[in-house]
This record gives structure tokens, C-alpha cells and sequence, in this order.
């Protein structure tokens, strides 16, 4: 039925990782993005990208912000879902990749310092 989308599991996304002439997808709130094309078009460069080549990076997407076009022409990329079997271990296994190590108390400089970088990454990426 034409406009169904495929169901993918984790270890076929992961062989979409741009790497030997491969395709370069990436999740996005359990959705799979077929990004090839759109790889050298991104504002932030192609390098942000490729480091969640074949893997989850929602918390980074998320984290970046992205505007109401970057959302919509997400969408025109859009391949597939992850099955519902790996939907589920997909957020378990995000949930326990966070920092191992005690978070620091960062000084008013630092967090400044954050923030306006965090800023820079919204305007570059739209």
C-alpha cells in the first residue's frame, strides 16, 4: 500500500551508517530518516550528522532545537519506523547511555559559556 511506511529493527539501521558507499540513516523519536542527500545541505555541516550516522540521535536533535522547516523537511525523509520490539529497547538503552560519571557544578562563566554555544548550534541549524 503506497504511503505505508517499513518497519526497520536497530541492527538494520545500523547498517545505514554512511560508511563503505552504505546510506546514512538516523532515528529520530523512533522514526528512521534516510539523510544521504541531505547530508552536505545541513547548516550545521555534514560532520554532525554522521556522528549518529546509523544510531538514535534524538537527544541531540532535541537538544540542538530545530526550527518549524528543519521539522517538515525532516519529515520528506522519513523511510520507516523501528518495530515496536526495538522501540522499546531503542528507550531503555537511551535512558541507561547517559554520563557514568557526577556531574560537575559548572562556574556562571561556564554556563555562559554553554549556553551561547547551544545558541550558535540553534541559528547554524536552523
Amino acid at each position: 500500500m503506497p504511503g505505508e511506511l517499513m518497519e526497520y529493527t536497530l541492527a538494520e539501521v545500523a547498517l545505514r551508517n554512511g560508511k563503505a558507499g552504505s546510506p546514512t540513516w538516523i532515528v529520530i523519536r523512533d522514526a528512521v530518516y534516510d539523510v544521504t542527500q541531505y547530508m552536505e545541505d545541513h547548516p550545521g555541516g555534514s560532520e554532525l550528522i554522521s556522528e549518529w550516522a546509523g544510531r538514535d540521535g534524538t537527544k541531540d536533535f532535541d537538544d540542538f532545537g530545530h526550527s518549524a522547516d528543519a521539522m517538515r523537511l525532516l519529515k520528506t525523509l522519513q523511510v520507516g519506523v523501528f518495530v515496536a520490539s526495538d522501540q522499546a529497547k531503542n528507550r531503555k538503552k537511551n535512558a541507561t547511555d547517559g554520563p557514568k560519571e557526577l556531574v560537575e557544578e559548572l562556574s556562571l562563566e561556564e554556563q555562559m559559556k554553554k549556553r551561547r554555544s547551544k545558541r550558535r548550534m540553534f541559528i547554524l541549524c536552523g
